[in-house]
């Protein structure tokens, strides 16, 4: 790829239960997004996926916490070698993802990704983007077909999303297109603070579509619309055709099917 300027800055939130995570007490590890992968802690997979796009610019980590990071030899050498910049995770990712879009200016859009996103490849990232960029919304997320993560890993148990016109799942991936468009980590923090209250959650996005969605009658563009006219921030949705966008580590089968992905693709 020739050099070029920056056209996003990128955030990466890595924060995790610490030793009580399922998939740090599997591994051994003080913290989930070190566990190693092919001998390489997977947050270190995710960092080096990001420095190969020359469209990033700043690249912001957000967690783990600073006593595991000291534990990491290769995640203090990028951060003392400002090569990325740390700060300290917040108390839920919606507050982690607003105190690190605060310290980000506005005059790039912002990627948002995750630490556990070890199997995250050059070619994903350039799809997304590239697609994003092109969506002209304040803010867009990445969705794969659900049919195509079960068809390709169908031991692979994920959250779905079921619309009228199809079934998806979510790939960790955001873009903060515009100012605006960061005003969604607000709205986030707002879904999070409700979560115990269902119908204050309902109220942030409607009954109407509570309602369509519960009975398989709202279609993706048709929730997309609604949430955007609720929020006023233009919302938009990347496809992605790689299975593997939606396979993050979030329990140990999920790291077992994880290595075994990666141990397949380094085979000559």
């Amino acid at each position: 790829m020739t050099d070029q300027a920056p056209g996003f800055n990128a955030i990466v939130l890595a924060a995790d239960r610490g030793r009580n995570d399922p998939v740090a007490v599997a591994a051994g590890v003080p913290a989930k997004c070190l566990t190693p992968i092919a001998g390489k802690p997977m947050l270190m997979r995710v960092l080096q996926t990001l420095r190969q796009d020359k469209r990033l610019g700043r690249l912001l980590l957000c967690g783990p916490k600073a006593e595991a990071l000291e534990k990491s030899p290769e995640l203090r050498q990028v951060v003392s070698g400002g090569i990325v910049q740390w700060i300290e995770s917040q108390a839920t990712p919606s507050r982690s993802a607003a105190a690190a879009l605060a310290v980000l200016p506005d005059d790039l859009p912002v990627l948002l990704t995750t630490g556990d996103h070890a199997l995250l490849s050059p070619d994903m990232l350039r799809h997304f983007l590239d697609r994003a960029a092109a969506t002209e919304c304040d803010v867009a997320f990445a969705l794969a077909p659900y049919e195509l993560v079960q068809g390709a890993y169908p031991r692979s148990r994920r959250t779905v999303l079921k619309f009228r016109d199809g079934n998806y799942c979510g790939c960790n991936l955001f873009a903060f297109l515009t100012p605006n468009g960061r005003r969604m980590a607000q709205i986030w923090q707002q879904v999070e603070d409700k979560r115990k209250s269902p119908i204050r959650v309902i109220g942030l996005v409607g009954w109407s579509a509570v309602i369509l969605y519960a009975m398989g009658w709202l279609s993706l563009a048709g929730a997309l619309r609604r949430l955007s006219r609720k929020t006023a921030i233009r919302i938009g949705v990347v496809s992605m055709p790689f299975a593997e966008a939606a396979v993050d580590v979030d329990n140990a089968e999920d790291l077992a099917l994880v290595r075994e992905i990666v141990a397949r693709s380094t085979q000559p």
